[in-house]
């Protein structure tokens, strides 16, 4: 856990010491968090070495609203509905609209089944979220969210719903073929608890340099995780992906070290020794007509 509105720890080393024989990157500091919500916070992560506050932003940002797993409805049914685009007597939406309420509740599911919950009204009224009849397994987390209203008193409406976990969006096109019941109909899932991500970067100064990179990363989610959660889920998925590419495999070829002779600029050797004296030989030929001279 990282400190919440607690000060900030002593900056980052601009060149830290070598490890093993390499130079190394320095790290950021431990993220510090404010609360701006009820499900609204901020984050700020100082000291990011120069040009990788975008890297961390971006990577962050996007598994924040595409990798984090979540619980909605999967499939409808409605008592006396056929298809999605019919009309109920008595009842002010359509299926279509009712379908779009179902998709703004959230759940949280304690469990990996799939769970089934049932709505039932009969007489006038709004129908809500909070009217489901769930399990211990299920929990609403917005149960204000109006479902439908009923304008007929006469009027008896029956839904049951099929809430399960996935990750990111799911349209009904990419799911696996199911075996349906009759009447059935499956809808789009959105599971993603965060609702908005944004990052900015800016420039701040570590030691004597001014181009290290502070970001700021606003998060909001649905109520079903709080934003400190949802970042260190998004961390550790990170932090897995980056660990699974440290050791490769295939045929790599060794690399052998050659020396290499060459002249510094001083005319030395590239050992830094004393330049060796160059001794020419003269042919045989050379040395005839010296003695013929």
């Amino acid at each position: 856990m990282f400190p919440v509105n607690g000060p900030y720890e002593t900056g980052p080393t601009v060149h830290p010491k070598p490890q093993n024989g390499m130079q190394i990157i320095a790290s950021p500091l431990k993220p510090k968090y404010t609360a701006l919500g009820t499900n609204h916070g901020k984050f700020e992560i100082l000291g990011c070495y120069p040009g990788y506050g975008t890297t961390v932003g971006n990577a962050l940002r996007r598994v924040l609203l595409s990798s984090l797993d979540g619980a909605a409805a999967k499939s409808i049914k409605i008592k006396g509905v056929s298809h999605e685009f019919s009309t109920i007597p008595g009842v002010m939406e359509d299926v279509v609209q009712i379908i779009l309420n179902l998709k703004q509740v959230r759940f949280n599911l304690h469990g990996d089944e799939t769970v089934k919950i049932t709505l039932k009204s009969k007489g006038e009224g709004v129908l809500t979220a909070a009217q489901f009849k769930t399990s211990s397994d299920v929990e609403v987390v917005n149960p204000d969210q109006i479902i439908a209203t009923i304008t007929d008193k006469k009027t008896e409406f029956e839904m049951e719903v099929e809430v399960d976990k996935g990750i990111g969006y799911v349209p009904v096109e990419s799911r696996e073929r199911e075996d349906y019941e009759i009447d059935v109909i499956a809808i789009d899932s959105i599971y993603t608890p965060v609702k908005r991500v944004n990052y900015e970067i800016e420039n701040m100064r570590v030691g004597k340099r001014t181009d290290y990179d502070k970001v700021t990363l606003e998060v909001v989610t649905d109520g079903s995780i709080s934003p400190v959660e949802a970042f260190e889920k998004s961390v550790a998925i990170l932090v897995s992906q980056f660990s699974s590419l440290t050791e490769v495999e295939g045929d790599i070829p060794e690399v052998k070290e050659t020396a290499v002779e060459g002249k510094s600029a001083k005319g030395g050797s590239a050992s830094g020794g004393k330049p060796k004296k160059v001794t020419k030989k003269k042919s045989a030929k050379a040395d005839k007509e010296g003695a013929a001279e």
